[in-house]
């Protein structure tokens, strides 16, 4: 499926992923800056969106919502479009970009054609998130520097007490 056209070619296509499921590629090169895609669905209060994931396993990371701003999110898993594939990544190619309650991915580096597109999904965490959240939603970008989860901000880990040894 290939949706995003710039001079009436086709810019992406979903297709099978190494990172998750599907994802989605550049069909040509993709200078930085591009606006590549906006991020479509039901727009839905977060109440309703609760309520439609509320039975969810706790274990299953899959989910198609984006928040828009303090009173929407966008369901792209009804009338979504190809953005919803874009899988997340801890360096990646693109970012999400939230004007007037509107989401859209920019590249924010030049994309090669045949490349991944990926943005940082920076899930927030929450108070009710259970322990393992981390494991839960679990990175497999593979990039140097990965912190091994789609949340933000990253797990903060103590700092081992500095050694008090007395100077002779």
């Amino acid at each position: 499926m290939s949706g995003a056209r710039r001079n009436g070619q086709p810019l992406i296509e979903v297709r099978a992923s190494a990172l998750h499921g599907l994802g989605v590629f550049a069909l040509r090169p993709i200078p930085k800056g591009t606006r590549v895609i906006e991020y479509l669905g039901e727009r839905v209060s977060h109440a309703e969106a609760d309520r439609r994931y509320e039975g969810k396993d706790a274990e299953d990371n899959h989910t198609f919502l984006f928040i828009a701003d303090d009173a929407t999110v966008i369901d792209a898993g009804v009338n979504g479009n190809e953005a919803r594939f874009v899988n997340h990544a801890c360096q990646p190619n693109c970012e999400s970009v939230i004007e007037d309650s509107r989401v859209f991915i920019d590249a924010i580096r030049a994309i090669a054609a045949g490349e991944e597109l990926t943005y940082d999904y920076q899930i927030q965490r929450a108070a009710d998130d259970p322990p393992d959240i981390d494991a839960i939603f679990a990175c497999r970008c593979g990039h140097p520097g990965c912190r091994g989860t789609m949340m933000w901000p990253p797990k903060r880990t103590p700092r081992r007490a500095a050694s008090r040894r007395a100077r002779r």
